[in-house]
């Protein structure tokens, strides 16, 4: 049964990724003219598009959306058979990144029913591809004791949604600052046509690649969205973890490497937001600032469960 699933979320995943490609790539090719290039850097500077005259999401075929749902309750189950077997708990950071990317990809889906995410789609779903099946090749370790326990489920559930959260914002922000980059490198640029012609191949791919997002300003209040979303969900995972320590894990609150980098990370996510709400923080410093706090949470279980399980081999 988790064999079949295995092969089944590949093999969707597989489908939607070549229909990103192969659907896209000859369209933009034939469009990405070098006027046409200009004139979206400067739209998109002013706040206009990127790729479509609204930001609104392109008409997606039915089916596409059919297979994004089938992709989506696989992964999902696969997670479930794989995590929880029998009576026990089965974790370890390839279930986490996994978890993460599926979390990370329902979000996408939603969003595509009301932005033009098509290029956030080229990352996002072949990344969940690799993740999905991460935990073939590092099966992760049995948790005892407490799995089974409804607040622990609650808990774990919780701290997972806040991470698939943090991780299409991550995206989110990675693609931000490329395109940042490009506007910056059309606004220094001398306005002959020539300039755009001594692009290599791979920048003029780039660039049209990021012609298919949403506005910046669009782009910039969903990161906040999420952040904001996220930021919730992870103040109410440390809260429980403080709280209900004894219940949910058999001991008394200590103070570990997992439960400082969740602070650290925690603060410096409220911090973006105090910053955005006070200071109306945005643009290169506040897209890096999320991009570090992101790896710092990465840290707080992904990193020290890598470094038990790969390099210490210890489960």
């Amino acid at each position: 049964m988790v064999i079949v699933l295995y092969a089944l979320t590949a093999l969707l995943y597989c489908g939607l990724a070549f229909h990103g490609w192969a659907t896209r790539n000859p369209r933009l090719a034939a469009t990405g003219s070098q006027a046409g290039g200009a004139a979206s850097a400067v739209l998109t500077a002013n706040g206009g598009p990127a790729g479509s005259a609204s930001g609104r999401a392109d008409a997606q075929p039915g089916w596409w959306h059919l297979l994004m749902a089938g992709v989506l309750a696989s992964h999902g189950m696969l997670l479930h058979e794989t995590i929880f077997p029998a009576d026990h708990m089965m974790f370890g950071f390839a279930f986490a990144l996994s978890a993460m990317l599926w979390l990370g990809v329902g979000i996408y889906w939603i969003e595509s029913f009301f932005f033009s995410l098509a290029g956030l789609g080229l990352i996002v779903i072949p990344v969940a591809l690799v993740a999905s099946l991460m935990p073939l090749a590092f099966p992760g370790s049995q948790i005892l004791g407490y799995a089974a326990r409804p607040l622990f489920k609650l808990h774990f559930i919780i701290a997972n949604v806040a991470y698939g959260l943090f991780t299409l914002a991550a995206f989110h922000a990675f693609l931000m600052l490329l395109a940042e980059r490009r506007l910056h490198g059309f606004k220094h640029a001398p306005s002959r046509p020539g300039n755009i012609k001594s692009k290599g191949p791979a920048e003029q791919w780039l660039g049209r690649w990021l012609d298919l997002l949403p506005p910046l300003l669009t782009l910039e209040k969903l990161l906040f969205r999420l952040i904001g979303a996220g930021f919730v969900l992870l103040t109410l995972t440390i809260g429980s973890g403080l709280l209900f320590s004894e219940e949910l894990f058999g001991r008394a609150f200590r103070l570990d490497h997992k439960t400082v980098f969740a602070f650290i990370s925690w603060a410096m996510f409220g911090g973006i937001l105090a910053g955005r709400h006070f200071r109306g923080w945005r643009g290169r410093v506040a897209l890096r600032w999320v991009i570090a706090s992101f790896g710092i949470l990465l840290l707080a279980y992904v990193g020290s469960r890598f470094v038990i399980e790969v390099i210490l081999h210890r489960l």
